[in-house]
């Protein structure tokens, strides 16, 4: 056997393969370049969703023309000096790989300025410079990538739509928007204006122009300050949520990552509040010390690893949980609105020139027209319907629901909704509400001054009888109960291997198990609070839960007994209530500490309010 060592050039292809995936791998690393260059000021011009060509443009320090070609070799950086400056990044690029391995794959050119002399324009294909002069470029840097993969093209049978590679590439510059409220984005596909933001630092702004005004109304602040981790952001009500976790923004000193843990976090700190199968709607900034976090575990930066993850995780779930805790969470009754076809022009937004401004008056092309035009409709539809980006607004069962803005009232805007949400604060979490009659047996319509409200009696009656096993089972003490007739179980080899490992931690948490022929236990007692009639399926879930964690979390199991037990034992639908029963349920419901969704996280009450209703009625135009 020969071994070879392969060429530069044969070198980059490869090492594009890890960094250059498809047109939005390299929208990502252009533009966190430009981020690194302190431009205040990036737009992104892309055509075909960037198979045809990709143009990133900014204001930022540009690069040297002595230093140009460095830029393109292997592993050559601006940001790393040493091995301690791997443990302490503060920029969004490091790797050195960015630049060489898109050069690889693609027809380049580079027009770069520092603002004190001529500026440099260099073309490159397939990773080889054609062409290395002088220019006229403005202060800042332009790179035009074309023609992408076109050296190799069994890379380009594995990409996708047009409209799913621009759903990603849409995906992409929202992240970044999230990250870096105080750079002004821009985005056009085939010369039509896709997204922009303002530059202001105003993140509820950026989710407006992002998911929707309906959307950004129902955001909550959140903030909490550890001595390791400084978290803030904003968290969508629960009535916001959405099939999966891609809406669902986490960003770590500027960097958009992916974390399974996190997300756990975030989904722990809703628990009860989202139905089951749904996710929340989150943008959280997470500012730390560098050397708590190793960014170097994946070439495309995406996954970190944390030093002290645990409390990280605690700390979020803890501030989600006190924010909602601190909310009116009773959702309003939905209208359905009838959309006006010919009005499709975007919610208006103010773009001040001053507010991006360079520290040395950096020259910039002028300040875009505050709306997204009205010809971008039919990319946004065509983003909506074939990938699935982040961009989207509350209401996602009709994709014309979802393109069309809400319907605001002429003097709303983003700056409104802090006030909004201000004065929701000052009220009770749970109004005196008086009951006035029984709809099908199974919702409770009930009064007062203020507004009308729907109850689901069942899910009212779960949330109470929930908390009330919650708070016993979790003081019950380690008491077994003998059984009559013992439990017998079959478990396969891998099973059998983890149960005689940590057959110490079940006897903890009293489950005793006896060997009963060859892949058969049998367990002849078990902790006094399982639920009656659920004790084989608890044992079961015992067994997965010490395989998947290697421990057994008796705080989660007691918790899923307490939810099984409350749903058999609440009223069912189509049963009647008198009068004094509705008002007692109501009273107990005002008691709980969580009183707007059942433990499933469905919702106990909607709201009408006289305002509304009013409306309605068309009392008021």
């Amino acid at each position: 056997m020969q071994i070879n060592q392969l060429p530069d050039y044969l070198a980059n292809q490869i090492a594009a393969g890890e960094v250059v995936e498809r047109p939005a791998s390299v929208v990502k690393e252009l533009v966190e370049n430009s981020v690194d260059a302190n431009s205040s000021w990036i737009k992104v011009d892309i055509s075909e969703a960037g198979l045809q060509e990709i143009k990133v443009s900014d204001n930022g320090s540009g690069i040297p023309h002595d230093q140009c070609k460095k830029a393109f070799l292997r592993h050559a950086t601006s940001k790393i000096q040493n091995e301690t400056d791997l443990f302490h990044v503060h920029t969004l690029g490091f790797r050195g790989e960015a630049l060489a391995s898109i050069a690889a794959v693609s027809r380049l050119v580079i027009k770069t300025s520092t603002g004190e002399e001529a500026g440099t324009k260099m073309v490159l294909e397939g990773g080889h410079i054609k062409e290395d002069g002088r220019s006229d470029a403005r202060q800042g840097t332009e790179i035009t990538v074309q023609d992408i993969f076109f050296n190799t093209p069994a890379r380009l049978k594995y990409l996708k739509t047009v409209h799913t590679e621009l759903g990603h590439i849409t995906d992409i510059m929202n992240r970044m928007a999230f990250s870096h409220p105080h750079i002004r984005f821009e985005l056009t596909h085939n010369g039509k204006q896709i997204f922009q933001t303002t530059g202001k630092g105003d993140i509820r702004q950026i989710a407006a122009s992002v998911y929707g005004m309906a959307v950004a109304k129902q955001m909550i602040p959140v903030e909490i300050n550890t001595l390791d981790y400084q978290i803030k952001g904003f968290i969508a009500k629960p009535e916001v949520n959405r099939a999966g976790r891609n809406y669902i923004s986490t960003i770590v000193n500027g960097r958009y990552i992916r974390s399974i843990g996190l997300a756990k976090a975030i989904t722990n700190g809703f628990h009860t509040f989202l139905p089951i199968g749904r996710q929340p709607v989150v943008i959280l900034a997470i500012t730390m010390d560098p050397y708590l976090i190793d960014v170097n575990v994946h070439p495309t930066k995406l996954e970190v690893r944390f030093s002290k993850e645990k409390e990280l995780f605690q700390a979020v779930e803890k501030m989600i949980k006190d924010a909602l805790h601190q909310q009116r969470l009773i959702p309003a009754g939905q209208t359905k609105k009838i959309i006006n076809k010919e009005k499709t022009e975007q919610p208006q937004f103010s773009f001040d020139e001053q507010q991006v401004a360079t520290k040395e008056d950096r020259q910039q092309p002028p300040s875009p027209s505050p709306s997204v035009p009205e010809q971008n409709k039919q990319a946004l539809e065509d983003v909506v319907r074939e990938s699935t980006p982040i961009q989207d607004t509350v209401d996602y069962s009709h994709v014309e629901e979802e393109i069309e803005p809400p319907e605001l009232e002429e003097e709303e805007t983003v700056a409104d909704i802090q006030d909004e949400t201000q004065g929701e604060k000052d009220q009770p979490r749970v109004p005196v509400m008086y009951p006035i009659g029984q709809h099908h047996g199974t919702y409770i319509l009930a009064q007062n001054e203020n507004a009308l409200f729907i109850i689901d009696q069942h899910a009212a009656q779960e949330r109470i009888k929930y908390e009330y096993f919650r708070d016993k089972i979790g003081n019950v003490e380690s008491h077994l109960q003998d059984l009559l007739v013992p439990l017998t179980f079959e478990f396969t080899q891998q099973e059998i291997l983890f149960i005689e490992q940590y057959q110490e931690e079940l006897q903890k948490v009293g489950l005793f198990f006896e060997l009963f022929g060859q892949n058969a236990y049998i367990v002849r007692s078990h902790p006094n609070w399982f639920p009656r009639g659920e004790e084989e399926s608890v044992i079961r879930d015992m067994v997965d839960q010490l395989i998947q964690d290697k421990r057994v979390d008796l705080h989660k199991l007691r918790e899923e007994a307490a939810i099984l037990m409350s749903c058999k034992r609440s009223i069912k639908a189509n049963h009647y209530l008198n009068l004094e029963d509705m008002q007692h349920l109501l009273d107990q419901l005002r008691t709980c500490e969580e009183p707007f969704t059942c433990p499933h996280g469905r919702p106990i009450i909607i709201q009408y309010t006289t305002y509304e209703m009013e409306k309605m009625f068309k009392r008021i135009m």
